[in-house]
């Protein structure tokens, strides 16, 4: 893209242990991938953003120091998102002119928070906007929420803008404090180099395309703050505004004194955030511990709480993860984002992969041959965060 000054690059991410809670004030890990979302941009001198896509039609146009219309349902609306994000909180005048491309077609790995992620930083760029990676993520996570629609939390937005190509990403959705950990505590790898000596991450693409907003993903929000009121109401404690409600703030003895007299959907979505926050913590020590054998376990204990308690996953990433569980080589996995079409992901042994690939893909088509043309195995490695791209600017 030789006519544009600046290029950022906001990479997906997965997340191998923390599944639907962040939006809980839960406890998450995730990795920032070397696949993402690419954006070249000029700085306009004028407050006009012009921008195409080379993976969807059509162009988009508006004036960045004007309030937002409502949403089109069009992919420009992500860079509408981050301009009303953005202006809530500094006086934006100079547009951007330039083109964004996605690298996989796979839905699950969060490439709505990556297109975010990259415009709020372009746009950040073009008006003289310091901001450090934090702040990147608190803007594109309210650009979603508020703008978008989507009730999520803090993961996607700090996996893509705060990982690290070695480390694992450990973050509380509560306090927002994160530390990056070093497998096995140290600099120690195999003789390989890095986390790509350790293992490879296998994304498998069920075909089914997907839409968070038009999921269930909304609905599980609402229905695990609606255990949260359940906890407060049966134990005679003030209810707060929904907006405020979280399972994080009520200590699991009142889940267990409580259960019982709830609804059971509202229990089984208690049940998963309270089992989902002990893996978690298992599955950092394990991680420091250098125990991957244990680390991969627990990811895919956390996606059997996704299915029987969260209650997500279609038929065909059911049938991904039961085939993926029985392979020699996969240390684990789960379902990737929201689980409801999208990818499951797995961390691999390098050494096992093809065969995985070739053996997965001859079982889910079996049951599954209408997906034929569009089911996908895509591998990668863990990455460092959003950045301009050196050399360019």
């Amino acid at each position: 893209m030789e006519d544009y000054k600046y290029h950022i690059f906001a990479p997906y991410r997965v997340c191998p242990l923390g599944a639907h809670v962040d939006h809980q004030h839960g406890l998450v890990t995730g990795f920032a991938i070397d696949k993402g979302v690419d954006l070249w941009f000029n700085v306009r001198e004028d407050n006009l953003v012009r921008l195409s896509s080379l993976t969807f039609e059509g162009d988009v146009e508006f004036e960045i120091d004007k309030p937002s219309q409502v949403r089109q349902h069009h992919w420009g609306d992500y860079a509408r998102g981050a301009k009303y994000a953005l202006r809530k909180r500094f006086e934006l005048q100079r547009g951007i002119e330039g083109v964004i491309q996605g690298s996989l077609p796979v839905g699950g790995l969060s490439s709505s928070a990556a297109v975010l992620i990259a415009y709020v930083m372009a746009m950040a760029k073009a008006n003289d906007i310091t901001l450090q990676p934090f702040e990147v993520v608190k803007i594109a996570s309210e650009a979603e929420r508020e703008y978008i629609g989507l009730n999520n939390g803090l993961l996607d937005q700090a996996c893509i803008a705060l990982g690290k190509k070695d480390e694992l990403l450990f973050l509380d959705c509560d306090t927002n404090e994160y530390r990056h950990i070093k497998f096995g505590g140290s600099n120690s790898f195999p003789k390989q180099g890095g986390l790509e000596g350790l293992f490879e991450i296998g994304i498998f693409f069920s075909g089914l395309t997907r839409s968070l907003v038009n999921s269930d993903y909304n609905l599980r929000v609402y229905e695990c703050k609606t255990a949260a009121w359940n906890m407060l109401a049966y134990t005679d404690q003030p209810l707060k505004t929904f907006d405020k409600t979280f399972l994080r703030d009520i200590p699991k003895t009142t889940f267990e004194k409580t259960r019982i007299a709830m609804p059971p959907r509202f229990a089984r979505r208690a049940e998963h955030f309270y089992s989902e926050y002990r893996r978690v913590r298992q599955g950092v020590t394990a991680w420091e511990t250098g125990n991957l054998k244990l680390f991969g376990k627990l990811s895919f204990d956390s996606c059997e709480s996704s299915i029987h308690n969260y209650e997500c996953g279609s038929p065909e990433l059911i049938a991904i993860y039961d085939i993926m569980r029985q392979l020699p080589g996969v240390y684990g996995g789960r379902f990737s984002g929201a689980g409801f079409k999208g990818a499951c992901i797995a961390l691999v042994d390098p050494a096992h992969k093809e065969e995985i690939e070739k053996v997965l893909t001859e079982r889910y088509l079996e049951q599954f041959p209408e997906y034929e043309k569009t089911f996908q195995v895509f591998w990668v490695h863990p990455d460092d965060g959003a950045r301009f791209v050196e050399n360019e600017e």
